[in-house]
């Protein structure tokens, strides 16, 4: 079986939707390619091929063949984008202005018909061509492969009006032709900006200790393993542990938190992030793509492939568009015999504007999210997120800190609680719960030395078992641990709304121990928004049993379910799916990932540093703050919002436009005017997206 690989290509001169249709096609074509993905905002293609049939050369070629290009090196990005994106908006309104206002002077004044009866058609036909000669290759390379691109009518409405004489109009048409490739190229760079100021944000060069001595290099030099020195004021290089050095640490650039951390010997930093007092030494743990950052680039980058069902509907309403205005066009001259009111209806509506309408919201949305700390994986989950009617949450370090503590250690054999908490933490020493890490907490916190355990097994949803110095130790809930039968004190604890995990040694009752978790204060106000922003329904999910759940349920006012596997969960998602609901799953990223991928849509809470709760989730939180739940449902109503009226302009715009074309109201050359206008509007519609607070 051949052996294949993912390869990423830049490619430039995309500016809509239908160039990404128009790469993906002719990549798609070649032999050995076995899926490919051509990413509009970040510039380039996503393709798995195998190597032994197909290369770069190859790839390169059939890029080129459609009319774009596959760049050596990727052109340098600037920091910023916000005053020059303010300033480009300017002048494209300006100079849009005066040229529109030229046409509609020169149509009204007749100065048009004066300068073909001036100017022999040979002189303005080749006029034309100069001034066209770019957008026309593009069409006839297009039509050699069997394409129609927005620009193939607006080229025969040009060639209709040449045909009656009319050079002036075939003239303006490509002006306007240009000025509309200029309007989608800075359109789609807007949407792109987001992204751009997340790449720019990615440190360059890391200072290592090698040999004895610090020795600057780039960071794709740097090994895991490595000492990396951090010096105040500079960017952290890459994940890792702070092996020596004590610092304030800005993670805006992770978890979208303004407030500064502060971290020391056994912390974990992130790349990207800033120390702003300090220094470190830092112990590489991951770098460049595979950091945390290179993870939330890479999502923002791909966000666009997983497109809604708004977004699909708009690329195959786009595809049967023109061939629908050819109809009309044709409909136009059997009926009125008028070659430039045919010639207007080609070119009014050759507008990318409805392909425009939604991913030019969805990547500003989704760009600009993740400066916040909201990574979303595409806008389907945007999508869905915003008629959501279903919340589940689970409880255990989602709704809760994730930090409990032992409270209580009840001996059921004589042992003493120093003899049960070494067997209970060196049974658990290896497991990621966090009711273990409680358990070790408090084996630490008593300075007990802890035994190498055997034969390590962590079960999911019910404990775990391990052999510890010739026993047999078993740390888990009831399921586990079924000869352990619910004794009063076990009543009384569960009461009190702890969670209890009981120890059996050798298969026989040794011990209960009770833990106690902390409520996340923002909680309840956050589900307090969630119902006013129309979530009909929350509840909550999880392990612990009845008592502890209905403490909990009772203090937030939610419904709940309790002593559930993984298993479980993802039943309940899917019974909640068969009722016609859209449902959203809240957890961790760990033991929820089953559930979260079911979901409509996951949410990840805190996924900072956590690979699993960035694959697992469709959304994820990088930082563990529960008003970004209602906060990301808001976001996700808003864009759709911006979305379906992008969409309505588009329709009743250029429903207007063919109207008057195809009635002869609308001449060729205000008609080549107007097709541009649809793309500005939905800029400066989209650019709300980049400046919601």
């Amino acid at each position: 079986m051949a052996k294949t690989q993912l390869l990423e290509v830049p490619v430039k001169g995309m500016d809509c939707a239908e160039c990404t249709l128009h790469v993906q096609q002719a990549i798609a074509r070649l032999p050995g390619v076995e899926s490919v993905n051509v990413l509009l905002a970040a510039e380039k293609a996503v393709i798995r091929l195998d190597p032994a049939r197909v290369d770069l050369p190859a790839i390169r070629k059939a890029v080129e063949n459609a009319g774009y290009s596959v760049p050596d090196v990727a052109t340098p990005l600037a920091a910023s984008m916000d005053s020059f994106s303010r300033r480009m908006t300017v002048l494209l309104a300006v100079v849009f202005g005066i040229v529109l206002s030229i046409v509609v002077a020169g149509e009204w004044l007749g100065l048009f018909d004066r300068l073909n009866e001036l100017i022999p058609l040979p002189v303005g036909i080749a006029i034309v061509i100069a001034g066209g000669f770019p957008v026309f290759r593009n069409v006839a390379r297009a039509a050699l492969r069997r394409q129609i691109t927005a620009h193939t009518l607006m080229t025969v409405g040009a060639i209709a009006a040449l045909l009656v004489g009319e050079w002036v109009a075939a003239a303006i048409v490509v002006v306007f032709m240009r000025v509309g490739d200029y309007v989608e190229r800075f359109t789609t760079e807007s949407a792109r900006r987001a992204v751009k100021e997340l790449i720019a944000m990615t440190p360059q060069t890391a200072r290592v200790e090698r040999d004895g001595a610090e020795v600057e290099v780039p960071v794709a030099e740097v090994s895991v393993g490595e000492t990396v020195i951090v010096r105040p004021g500079e960017k952290i290089p890459v994940d890792g542990e702070v092996i020596a050095g004590y610092a304030t640490i800005d993670q805006a650039a992770i978890t979208g938190e303004s407030l500064p951390v502060e971290v020391a010997t056994g912390s974990h930093v992130f790349a990207a992030t800033i120390a702003r007092l300090g220094s470190l030494r830092v112990k590489t743990l991951r770098v460049g793509a595979d950091t945390t950052f290179g993870c939330v680039i890479k999502m923002v980058e791909e966000a666009e492939a997983h497109r809604g069902d708004v977004q699909r509907l708009a690329d195959r309403f786009s595809a049967y568009y023109l061939p629908i205005v050819a109809g009309i066009a044709v409909f136009t001259f059997l009926i009125s015999g008028n070659a430039l009111a045919t010639a207007a209806v080609l070119v009014v509506a050759c507008s990318c504007s409805f392909a425009l309408a939604t991913p030019v919201a969805m990547l500003a949305s989704i760009g600009a999210s993740a400066k916040r700390g909201l990574l979303i994986k595409g806008g389907k989950y945007l999508e869905a997120l915003a008629r959501a009617d279903v919340v589940l949450v689970d409880k255990t370090g989602t709704l809760t800190l994730g930090q409990p503590q032992i409270t209580d250690v009840v001996s059921l054999d004589g042992m003493t609680s120093s003899e049960i908490l070494v067997l209970a933490a060196s049974a658990e020493r290896y497991s990621e719960h966090p009711l273990a890490e409680a358990v070790r907490a408090m084996a630490r916190a008593q300075n007990l030395a802890l035994l190498e355990p055997e034969h390590f097994e962590a079960v999911p949803g019910m404990g775990v078992q391990a052999r510890v110095n010739g026993h047999l130790v078993t740390v888990g809930n009831r399921r586990l641990t079924p000869t352990i039968e619910s004794l009063p004190i076990a009543q009384q604890l569960e009461a009190e709304g702890k969670t209890l995990l009981f120890v059996a040694l050798d298969e026989k009752p040794a011990a209960i121990l009770a833990a106690a978790d902390t409520l996340r204060p923002e909680a309840p106000a956050a589900l307090a928004r969630l119902r006013a922003l129309g979530v009909k329904h929350v509840e909550l999910l999880t392990g612990d049993n009845e008592r502890t759940a209905a403490a909990l349920a009772e203090k937030l006012g939610v419904q709940y379910r309790a002593n559930l596997l993984p298993e479980h969960k993802i039943e309940i998602v899917k019974d909640y799916q068969a009722k016609g609901h859209t449902v959203v799953m809240i957890g961790d990223g760990v033991n929820d990932a089953p559930a979260l991928a079911q979901a409509n849509v996951g949410v990840a809470m805190g996924a900072a540093g956590a690979d699993i709760a960035i694959e697992a989730a469709h959304i994820a939180l990088m930082r563990e703050d529960w008003t970004l739940i209602p906060e990301v449902l808001r976001i996700a109503r808003h864009t759709m919002g911006v979305v379906k009226m992008n969409i309505a302009f588009t329709a009743v715009y250029n429903l207007v436009g063919l109207t008057l074309a195809a009635t002869g109201i609308l001449p060729p050359t205000l008609a080549a005017a107007a097709q541009s206008l649809p793309d500005l509007g939905i800029l400066a519609n989209s650019a709300r997206l980049l400046r919601q607070k």
